[in-house]
């Protein structure tokens, strides 16, 4: 077994694994294999069923532990500012069959999350940073010192920043989230999640309730995690260099109102991402990027119908690039008052940077530019 004292790179393609002891494979076979012979009536070899112990998984979650540096009731409140996704099953799921009481809350304003978090008393807080698709960044050692503070525990969807960029757990939070469909697995072949904590008791009741509930990633789809974790220092520098300099353009261009990206000193929260948001020790801010276009719905369709690199579709996150429209694709389902005050609008078109040649995307977003 390798442990975590590599650096960022080496723990990507080592952290966690070991060759396969039957065969001395590299790269951990994927065990489909729903049930395993036990010598004796409870005496095996760590594995019994695989709901509760898969090997394929163990070694994904080894790795993304290491990666992240990782060593509810019902009434409960929860404070939030979320993906659409998050927001629809805390709202129109878990309100209804867990009664949870959920508080929307801007967590970027400090002084709004101190005070949400004194009045409501949450037992947990969850954020998301930078946000999808505002791209808003939320000071994360900030938000989970207050958290903490009031007997709550501190959830972070990392899925856009991976930890390539930043480690919430080494800023306090208790659990780490991630989407590992997106950066995680890199590819767009494969749906899943993760949570990593650094918190025995709560890994123990996580554990309990993943073999209780049967939610249990397969064994493919780890291996195509783990496989996505191996490339992912390298994806994100490509990743994240692109974005730069494609932001950068776009906030020249005529037809772009605004341009939101981390990276550019017209971000509102620039510095908190410079120091939040680092690869190498050195700034980097992703590879998302939000447009409002001028205009409004009609722009945007125009605009997005004529592009053909970046392909027009949900999720985020993959070698290649993408482009959607978060009012009606993504975000759809978040309540038409709710996407006002977010601040996604019709003109509001959203980016992944894949790892195409960046003079190639260029080109192909001032066609589509010049068709809007």
């Amino acid at each position: 077994m390798i442990h975590s004292n590599l650096n960022l790179e080496s723990r990507c393609i080592h952290g966690g694994q070991h060759a396969d002891p039957t065969t001395g494979a590299v790269m951990p076979p994927i065990y489909t294999s729903s049930t395993f012979i036990q010598e004796s009536p409870g005496v095996h070899k760590g594995f019994e069923y695989s709901r509760s112990h898969n090997a394929t998984r163990f070694a994904f979650e080894r790795c993304i532990a290491v990666l992240e540096r990782s060593g509810l009731s019902e009434s409960d409140e929860r404070t939030c500012g979320v993906y659409g996704g998050t927001n629809r099953l805390l709202n129109r799921v878990r309100k209804r069959s867990a009664g949870y009481k959920v508080v929307h809350v801007d967590l970027s304003d400090l002084a709004k999350a101190e005070a949400a978090i004194r009045e409501h008393k949450p037992k947990m807080v969850w954020l998301e940073t930078p946000t999808n698709p505002t791209l808003k960044l939320v000071d994360i050692a900030a938000v989970c010192k207050l958290a903490r503070a009031a007997g709550a525990i501190s959830v972070v969807d990392n899925t856009f920043a991976t930890p390539m960029l930043t480690r919430p757990i080494e800023l306090g939070a208790d659990i780490v989230m991630h989407s590992t469909t997106k950066y995680v697995g890199g590819h767009s072949d494969t749906v899943g999640g993760a949570l990593i904590t650094g918190s025995r008791e709560i890994a123990e009741k996580l554990r309990f309730m993943q073999n209780a509930i049967g939610s249990v990633m397969g064994p493919f789809d780890a291996y195509l995690g783990l496989r996505g974790l191996k490339t992912m220092h390298v994806r994100m520098e490509r990743h994240c260099v692109s974005a730069m300099e494609i932001a950068t353009r776009l906030e020249k261009h005529a037809k772009v109102a605004k341009v939101v990206y981390p990276g550019l000193a017209s971000h509102p929260q620039h510095a908190l991402a410079a120091r939040q948001m680092r690869l190498d020790g050195k700034p980097a801010f992703g590879g998302m990027i939000t447009i409002f276009l001028k205009g409004g719905i009609g722009e945007s369709r125009r605009f997005l119908e004529n592009v053909h690199l970046f392909a027009l579709a949900e999720s985020l996150g993959g070698v290649e690039s993408l482009i959607e429209h978060p009012a009606i694709m993504t975000h759809a389902s978040v309540p038409e008052a709710m996407r006002a005050e977010l601040g996604i609008s019709d003109s509001l078109v959203r980016l992944s940077v894949g790892v195409e040649h960046v003079e190639d995307l260029w080109k192909d977003l001032e066609h589509g530019l010049s068709k809007a």
